[in-house]
């Protein structure tokens, strides 16, 4: 099975129909109905029907982080790990 990070690396030397072949050579070989039944689900619900089941406070959450990042106003995650080491321990 591909990971992310493996998709990702795949994606950065590979054309896209090359990507396309290799994702659909290991879907031909996996016998995992889990892996299966999520490709079926994300193939067939786009992003935006995704984001417009959840609930509202949650999409306005999002939305004000995507703002956030696009102003750069980013907390490195080694910071943000830190602060919440500090916070709990």
């Amino acid at each position: 099975m591909l990971s992310n990070s493996d998709l990702l690396s795949l994606n950065l030397f590979m054309s896209i129909e090359e990507l396309k072949i290799e994702i659909a050579r290991k879907v031909f070989e996996t016998d995992d109905e889990n892996l299966l039944s999520e490709l079926e689900m994300l193939l067939n619900h786009s992003e935006k029907v995704i984001l417009e089941e959840l609930p509202k406070h949650v999409h306005e959450g999002i939305k004000r982080g995507l703002k956030q990042a696009e102003e750069g106003k980013l907390i490195p995650y080694d910071e943000v790990k830190r602060r919440l080491s500090e916070k709990w321990h």
